[in-house]
C-alpha cells in the first residue's frame, strides 16, 4: 500500500487496495494479530470492500470502520486455552451517501462474510474530521455568512474560521437532518490566535448535504457586536521577544540501561503487570486483561478485565443564546481516537519513549494511520516508602516508579492528555491534563462577563464550564465475580462517657454492601471521605480476614450544575451520580448511548440505550460480573491565568488495592542505595553492598 498524507491533517492515509482475503491481509502483517489489536492498514479497506459488495448497489459513507473485540466468554476461553481464537470481526457504522440513514454491520473477517446489518433509526453517528472540515469551507462562499460578516466590518472571508460543533438538540429540525454548528472567529493573520477574535453569530448545517440551514445571529439592545481587534498571541513568531532563555537549565531524563518494561507486539509486562494495550477510533486507549504477579502468593492475579475514558461532556454555564447550545460531548460525538495528536520526543513525551501508531478509517474506507498516537514510558515517582529509626538513625528508603501509557487528542480549542498510570504499589492511576485554549464569545460595550464568565480581555468573554469524564472499569478482582462495598468514615455511635466510647474518640469505616444497580448509582460524600471498594467476596485475605478488593478513591468529582430535566441533564444522564455500578453485558459500553449526536436524552430509547436505562433494570450486581462508570472531573471558572493558553490543569481518579495482598506489594523494590548509608553494615550486609556500588559509581562518573 502507497501512504498518502496530504488528505486530512496529521492523518497518513493507506489507498484502498484489493487483498481478496484476510489471509492475504495476515501474510503482510507478518504475524496473526492478537486478538484485541486494532485493525490494520489491510484489514480496513478489505472490510470497506466487503462491506460494499454487500450493500451494493448503494453508495455508502463509512463512519467507521473498528475491530468488534470478542465477546468476554470468547475471549476468556482463548486465553485459558480452553478455546479457539476468536474470529477476526469488525463493526462500521455506515451512511447512505447524500442522506442521514445509518445502518450497523458486523463482518467476520475470518470468513470474508457480513453477518449482521441492522439499520437504526432517530440516531446520529459520531461527527469525524471530515464531516466537521466542510463548516469552514461551505460557510466562506454562503451568502448569509458574508452578509453577517459585512456587517460588522468583515468582508475578506479568507479571514473567517469558523469551528465546527455537534449541536447537542436543537428543536428546529429532527433527524431528517444530520446537523452540525459552526462558531465563527476572526484572524488577522494566518497564524494569529483566533479565540482573541470572535464573532458574534453561529451557524447550524446539514453535514450530509453541505448546506447551511440558518446563521443564527445575537444582538444586544438590537445591535451587533463588532470584532474585538486587540491581538493576544502566544506562538513564539509573536511573543519570543519576551522568553527568558536564562532562568531554566536543561533536565537531561536519561535510563543507561534502557526502559524496565516489554513489548510483544502490543502486550507490555512491567514490574510484574501485564496488560494489553488496544485502540480506537471513540474511547482511544483502551487498556485489557490487566493482570499483576503476587510476590507473595507467586501467581499471577487478574485485576481488571478492561479499562476506557468512554464518554466525557462539556457543558457551558451561560444561558445567553447561542451558547445553551454548547455541551461538547468529545468522545460520544467526535471520538478521542479520532482527534488523537501525533506526539514528539522532547515536547509531548521525554526520555526513553516507546511510540505505538493508531490506524482508524476514513469516509470512503481508507486506512489512516497516526504516527505516535500512544506513548509508554516510566518516571521516577518519587518517595515509595521510608522509614528513620529516631533511635540509631538508621533510614531504609525507596523510589517509586510509573509507567505511563499516554495520548493527547486536541478537541477544537481545548487540548486534554490522558495519562494512564501504574506504580509499583499496585495503583492504577488516571489523570487528565487540561490545556489548550479557552472557547471564547465577544461581548457588546453594554454587557458584563459575570456571573456566567470572565472578561479574559477587553471585550471577550470566556465562559464558566465544565469538564467531567466517564472512566469504564471492567473489574476482574482476583475473578471473574465480584461486589462493590461503599465505605463511609463515622464516628462511633455510642456517646461519650459510655464504656465502648468513654473518650469519645472512636471512629469506623461503615460498609454499605451495593446490592442492586439502582444502589450501585451512588455520590460521593466529602463529609464521610466517602470510597468504594470493588471486592471478590469468594476469596478472603487470610491475614486481615476481609474480602481481597481495589479501593475507588474519587473526591475530583463534580455535581452536574444544569439543572433536573434540562436538555444537558437528559442527554448526559451519566454525570447525575459518581459511580454507576451495573451487570456486564457484551458491547454495553457508552454511558451517554451509542449515538450521541443530537440525543435527545429521552428514556428507554430503542436505539440508543444509556446507563440510567441499564441501571433501571435493577438487576443484582452482587457476586457477579460487574462494570463500574466513574465519573470525575472539575468546574472550570476561568481566570486571566488561563488566557491566552492555558497552563496545564490536571484532575485524577485513581483505584488502589486494598487487601488484595498480604502485605506490601512494593517490598520486592531494593532500597535506594545512597538513602541507606547510615544503616549498619553488619545489621544489612546487602546494604553495605548497594553503598559500596553507589561510592563506585560515583567515583567512576568523576
Amino acid at each position: 500500500m502507497a501512504p498518502d498524507t496530504t488528505s486530512i491533517p496529521g492523518y497518513t492515509i493507506f489507498r484502498e487496495d484489493d487483498y481478496g482475503s484476510s489471509a492475504a491481509a495476515s501474510q503482510i502483517t507478518g504475524r496473526q494479530p492478537h486478538p484485541l489489536d486494532q485493525l490494520s492498514i489491510e484489514e480496513i479497506p478489505l472490510a470497506a470492500k466487503l462491506i460494499r459488495e454487500y450493500a451494493s448497489p448503494k453508495k455508502l459513507k463509512f463512519n467507521c470502520i473498528t475491530l468488534r473485540e470478542p465477546t468476554k466468554r470468547e475471549y476468556a476461553a482463548y486465553r485459558k486455552g480452553s478455546g479457539p481464537r476468536p474470529d477476526r470481526r469488525v463493526f462500521s457504522i455506515v451512511l447512505e451517501v447524500g442522506t442521514p440513514n445509518c445502518a450497523e454491520v458486523v463482518l467476520n473477517l475470518t470468513k470474508n462474510t457480513v453477518e449482521e446489518w441492522k439499520e437504526v433509526k432517530e440516531v446520529m453517528p459520531t461527527l469525524t474530521l471530515e464531516d466537521l472540515d466542510i463548516m469552514e469551507r461551505i460557510c466562506r462562499k454562503d451568502p448569509r455568512v458574508i452578509q453577517a460578516c459585512k456587517e460588522i466590518g468583515i468582508t475578506d472571508m479568507s479571514k473567517i474560521y469558523i469551528d465546527g460543533w455537534a449541536i447537542g438538540h436543537d428543536e428546529r429540525w429532527g433527524f431528517e437532518r444530520r446537523l452540525q454548528q459552526g462558531l465563527a472567529y476572526y484572524r488577522e493573520s494566518a497564524f494569529d490566535n483566533q479565540y482573541a477574535h470572535p464573532l458574534d453569530f453561529s451557524i447550524v448545517a446539514d453535514t450530509e448535504t453541505e448546506e447551511i440551514l440558518a446563521v443564527d445571529v445575537r444582538t444586544v439592545n438590537g445591535e451587533r457586536t463588532k470584532v474585538p481587534l486587540e491581538g493576544s498571541n502566544y506562538l513564539p513568531e509573536f511573543i519570543s521577544d519576551g522568553y527568558k532563555h536564562d532562568r531554566l537549565k536543561p533536565i537531561n531524563i536519561t535510563q543507561p540501561h534502557g526502559v524496565s518494561f516489554r513489548m510483544r507486539g502490543n502486550e507490555i509486562s512491567w514490574a510484574g503487570y501485564k496488560m494489553h494495550i488496544g485502540f480506537n477510533y471513540r474511547e482511544g486507549i483502551v487498556l485489557s486483561d490487566v493482570r499483576i504477579d503476587d510476590p507473595y502468593q507467586e501467581r499471577e492475579r487478574t485485576l481488571f478485565n478492561r479499562i476506557s475514558v468512554v464518554e466525557m461532556v462539556v457543558p457551558y454555564g451561560s444561558p445567553e443564546y447561542p451558547h445553551h447550545r454548547k455541551h461538547a460531548f468529545d468522545i460520544g460525538e467526535y471520538g478521542s481516537g479520532l482527534m488523537t495528536n501525533s506526539l514528539k520526543l522532547g515536547c509531548d513525551c521525554k526520555g526513553a519513549i516507546h511510540y505505538l501508531d493508531a490506524v482508524v478509517s476514513t469516509a470512503k474506507g481508507e486506512a489512516a494511520m497516526i504516527k505516535n498516537a500512544i506513548c509508554i514510558h516510566e518516571e521516577d515517582n518519587g518517595l515509595l516508602f521510608k522509614h528513620t529509626d529516631y533511635r540509631d538513625g538508621t533510614v531504609v528508603s525507596a523510589r517509586d516508579r510509573k509507567l505511563i501509557i499516554s495520548q493527547i487528542i486536541t478537541a477544537a480549542n481545548y487540548e486534554y492528555g490522558f495519562y494512564h498510570t501504574f506504580t509499583l504499589d499496585g495503583t492504577y492511576k488516571l489523570e487528565v491534563k487540561l490545556t489548550g485554549q479557552l472557547n471564547t464569545y465577544p461581548m457588546h460595550p453594554t454587557e458584563q462577563a459575570a456571573p456566567w464568565g470572565t472578561e479574559v480581555q477587553r471585550g471577550i468573554n470566556a465562559q464558566n464550564h465544565q469538564h467531567i469524564f466517564s472512566l469504564r472499569v471492567d473489574p476482574e478482582i482476583d475473578g471473574p465475580n465480584n461486589s462493590v462495598i461503599q465505605s463511609d468514615a463515622h464516628p462511633s455511635e455510642d456517646p461519650v462517657g459510655s464504656p465502648n466510647n468513654y473518650y469519645g474518640n472512636a471512629f469506623y469505616a461503615k460498609k454499605t454492601p451495593l446490592r442492586t444497580a439502582l444502589e450501585g448509582a451512588a455520590d460521593y460524600c466529602h463529609e464521610t471521605s466517602r470510597s468504594w471498594d470493588i471486592v471478590n467476596p469468594n476469596i478472603i485475605n487470610e491475614v486481615c480476614h476481609k474480602p481481597v478488593g481495589y479501593k475507588i478513591l474519587n473526591n475530583n468529582c463534580p455535581h452536574l450544575l444544569s439543572k433536573p430535566g434540562s436538555v444537558i441533564w437528559k442527554r448526559a444522564g451519566f454525570t447525575r451520580h459518581a459511580l454507576w455500578v451495573v451487570p456486564y453485558k457484551d458491547y454495553e459500553l457508552y454511558p451517554a448511548g451509542d449515538y450521541v449526536p443530537q440525543s435527545d436524552g429521552r428514556d428507554d430509547h430503542p436505539h440508543n440505550q444509556t446507563v440510567v436505562d441499564w441501571a433501571n433494570r435493577n438487576e443484582s450486581i452482587e457476586n457477579t460480573d460487574i462494570v463500574c462508570y466513574l465519573q470525575f472531573g472539575l468546574s472550570h471558572f476561568p481566570r486571566l491565568e488561563d488566557y491566552p493558553i492555558m497552563p496545564a490543569e490536571p484532575v485524577s481518579i485513581m483505584l488502589r488495592a486494598s487487601n488484595f495482598f498480604e502485605k506490601n506489594p512494593a517490598l520486592w523494590v531494593p532500597p535506594s542505595a545512597i538513602c541507606v548509608d547510615t544503616v549498619s553494615h553488619d545489621a544489612f550486609p546487602s546494604a553495605k553492598k548497594c553503598c559500596s556500588s553507589e561510592k563506585e559509581e560515583n567515583q567512576s562518573r568523576l
